[in-house]
């Protein structure tokens, strides 16, 4: 007959390290798809005003982003306290609107042009003035279609006193 031998100590047997690689490039592609990167770097303040019937835009790749508000306290310095336009990460006046709508058109395939909506990320102490005149604008260049970008919540909650 044959003998069994006991194993002497409790010893644990050593990690395989040979899958530690496997796992990092998963880990790594994880983040790398979950990670969204931010287009626009804010330059103003923007609080957005609340909204009670409140729809999600289908396809974001078609939006045009337009922010108005006053400039943040990194820039209140240099450009005062009046409500601004912001088109991408510059400040702009009104009249540059048209060449950043022609220049966004011009960037994306001409069958998507007709599907292009242009979204107002307006501060909700900006005065309406501003977005008459983006209004305006928009209208001169034939942007028609126009989204105001909002929060969920009770839209009468500002009014209350």
């Amino acid at each position: 007959m044959s003998k069994f031998k006991k194993k002497k100590g409790g010893d644990l047997p050593a990690i395989s390290t040979a899958s530690l690689p496997d796992i990092v490039f998963m880990l790594l592609f994880f983040f790398m798809v979950a990670t969204v990167m931010r287009q626009n770097t804010l330059m103003i303040e923007n609080k957005l005003p609340a909204a009670d019937q409140v729809e999600k835009l289908d396809k974001k790749d078609l939006v045009m982003y337009i922010y108005a508000g006053k400039p943040s306290q990194r820039y209140e310095s240099q450009y005062g306290t009046e409500s601004r336009i912001q088109l991408n990460d510059k400040f702009a006046d009104v009249s540059e609107i048209a060449a950043f709508i022609a220049a966004e058109r011009a960037s994306k395939r001409e069958e998507l042009v007709p599907f292009l909506t242009t979204a107002l990320k307006v501060d909700s102490k900006a005065n309406m003035g501003l977005v008459s005149d983006i209004k305006q604008e928009l209208r001169k260049v034939n942007a028609l279609k126009i989204n105001y970008t909002t929060r969920k919540g009770d839209a009468l909650s500002g009014l209350k006193n």
